[in-house]
């Protein structure tokens, strides 16, 4: 069965914004909104996933049966990071420090 997403990515690189334009809308730069099966939707993800570079980062939401009602994946490096807490996804931020010594510029 279909059901909505929402793909939030950063830094990617321009072939995959078309790929995902090809079943998504983009309403804002790196947005991407639309009702998929599961498949194409967990297809599209290992793309994406795939193909970041070092500074992409990516964020999947859709609707699932849980006690939020919904699931969040990410992908690469940033500083809030989603952790399970009993069931119930939480986010985390890691200490700017350790995001600098990850990430030297």
């Amino acid at each position: 069965m279909a059901s909505m997403i929402v793909l939030h990515t950063t830094a990617v690189p321009e072939h995959i914004r078309g790929a995902l334009t090809r079943w998504l809308i983009e309403p804002t730069p790196g947005m991407y909104i639309g009702t998929l099966s599961a498949r194409v939707r967990d297809s599209l993800w290992a793309l994406v996933g795939e193909s970041l570079p070092t500074e992409g980062a990516a964020v999947l939401i859709y609707p699932d049966a849980n006690e939020q009602g919904f699931t969040l994946r990410t992908a690469g490096e940033r500083r809030r990071t989603p952790i399970d807490f009993d069931g119930i996804t939480l986010i985390a931020f890691r200490p700017e420090e350790y995001q600098q010594t990850a990430n030297p510029s």
